[in-house]
């Protein structure tokens, strides 16, 4: 869900009421990995439809833990962590890196860097981006695309943008006043 929301701007439905946890590995059993687990969901016609979109995208990040180191082997299941999946038009990736060279290709690459950039200049402008923002958006949105997408184009287009450039500061004597 996040990967869909947060990369490619494209938030899944909110799930049913009624959908059940997943199963909690049973001691004794030889523990399931995670993908196992959530077979569990794309199994089930009502969960399906939106577990088919997210899963093969989440499962792109399976190396990296919590904290975001890197492994290679699933702890609880004791089982190699396998982190192939398809994008949403069917592109297959078998790693990370090849998950990355998807979304910077054809045709997620815009959506992705659209979506990162409306991101990162909420957070650089402290509020919501309005109607008037669009405009800044499209052309860190070009300028990156000249650039090859490098991160640092993005930045730089954020902090020569327009909404950085003339957002407001608090003011620090406001605080004292009251």
């Amino acid at each position: 869900k996040w990967l869909l929301e947060n990369l490619l701007g494209a938030p899944p439905p909110p799930p049913p009421p009624d959908v059940p946890e997943l199963a909690e590995n049973d001691h004794g059993v030889k523990p399931a990995t995670v993908r196992e687990r959530l077979e569990q969901h794309r199994a089930n016609p009502t969960c399906a439809a939106c577990h088919a979109k997210m899963d093969p995208l989440g499962f792109a990040l399976e190396n990296f833990d919590a904290v975001g180191q890197w492994r290679s082997v699933e702890a609880e299941a004791d089982a190699p962590i396998d982190a192939s999946g398809t994008l949403p038009d069917g592109t297959p990736f078998t790693r990370p890196a090849e998950f990355r060279r998807g979304l910077l290709g054809e045709p997620w690459a815009s959506e992705f860097v659209a979506t990162v950039t409306e991101k990162l200049l909420t957070y650089a402008i402290g509020r919501g981006l309005d109607y008037y923002d669009a405009p800044a958006v499209r052309a860190i949105k070009r300028e990156a695309e000249a650039a090859g997408y490098r991160w640092s184009s993005i930045v730089q287009g954020i902090v020569e943008s327009a909404p950085f450039q003339m957002r407001r500061m608090p003011d620090p004597n406001a605080a004292r006043a009251q």
